[in-house]
């Protein structure tokens, strides 16, 4: 397993669709070499050929080649922890042509079914899980893992080998999409932590924590404004892009409402009005499932903003600019841009 790219690029780079068209094409003309020197076991080859071409959809992206599950060879096209870059490395792999024999595409690490076998040189030391252990925690009602990890060899790395070695393992463990599901704060440790576990017991630990959401859930939550102002918020739970890819575009819908308490909430006709308008936007989203989720709504000094998630593709901003016509309490808008990591709905994140 190798593992690649995070090179420089040259500024002016061709827009996401036209960079990954370039890149299949390329592929088509540089398989048979490709094909040539991964027979001939010429990883420096391979490397000389593909680094470029990831680079040139974009230089923030890794790759790597590994075993496949059902091909001989894996490409992986990943945006290694970006979330700025995830929903370009899924459209790349949405993009691949058809697995064959030889080759699978993914835009993400999988998991690695021989991953207890796995050595790597880490320095002038060898990395295996067989002598990996790790300290786990549960936070209570959290939908995450929270991990230390420790290897006899941690001791004679820096702290960003480590981490980079740990977060590789983890990769191999669970795959990396899982990683970034179900695992939180992650450290690399020098000393052993009490009552560790041996690293090939984490998939079940998060098969047990993941078992507990797998039913859709809202949360229902109170704080402030930046100005010190009552809020009160809907948010999806657990809400994490890993899970929506592809939906990079924000819709951010504004709805004043004219009927409020004294800490500018809705009440009323106004809630009447606004749970209606949610239930008519609902229904629209449960249509565009494939294309759209609704992450969060925020009530705050007379206004309420929805924030929806949607694939840019789709239709989902024409929906929202439709159904906001009939709202009569006020002006409503709705603000469309790129928001890749959700940012906006950040303090929801999971």
């Amino acid at each position: 397993m190798r593992l690649f790219g995070r090179k420089d690029a040259d500024e002016g780079a061709a827009g996401p669709a036209e960079a990954i068209a370039g890149f299949w094409a390329w592929w088509q003309e540089a398989r048979p070499r490709l094909d040539a020197l991964l027979g001939a076991g010429d990883v420096e080859g391979v490397e000389e050929l593909l680094t470029p071409a990831v680079a040139a959809i974009d230089a923030g992206l890794a790759y790597e080649v590994a075993p496949g599950k059902e091909a001989a060879h894996a490409l992986v096209v990943t945006a290694a922890g970006d979330a700025e870059l995830r929903s370009l490395a899924h459209r790349w792999a949405k993009a691949a042509p058809p697995s064959d024999l030889l080759w699978e595409f993914h835009p993400s690490r999988q998991a690695n079914p021989l991953a207890a076998e796995l050595r790597i040189d880490v320095g002038d030391h060898e990395f295996g899980l067989s002598k990996l252990t790790l300290g786990l925690r549960v936070p209570r009602n959290q939908p995450r893992v929270d991990v230390a990890a420790y290897h006899p060899i941690f001791g004679e790395l820096d702290e960003d080998t480590r981490m980079e070695t740990t977060l590789l393992a983890l990769d191999w463990l669970l795959g990396e999409d899982d990683v970034a599901r179900w695992v939180g704060e992650i450290t690399a440790v020098t000393f052993e932590p009490i009552d560790s576990v041996a690293a090939a017991h984490l998939p079940a630990v998060v098969a047990d924590v993941a078992s507990g959401y797998s039913e859709e859930e809202w949360l229902l939550l109170e704080g402030q404004t930046g100005t010190g102002a009552p809020l009160v918020a809907t948010a999806r739970h657990p809400l994490r892009p890993v899970d929506h890819p592809l939906f990079d575009q924000h819709i951010a819908i504004t709805l004043p409402y004219a009927h409020r308490d004294e800490n500018g909430l809705p009440v009323g006709d106004s809630l009447t009005a606004l749970r209606d308008f949610e239930e008519r936007l609902a229904a629209r989203l449960l249509k565009l499932r494939d294309d759209a989720v609704l992450a969060a709504h925020l009530s705050a000094e007379g206004h309420r903003v929805i924030h929806v998630y949607a694939d840019p593709t789709g239709d989902a901003a024409i929906h929202a600019k439709e159904l906001i016509v009939g709202w009569e309490e006020g002006e409503p808008r709705v603000d469309v841009g790129s928001d890749p990591a959700w940012t906006a709905v950040a303090p929801f994140l999971t």
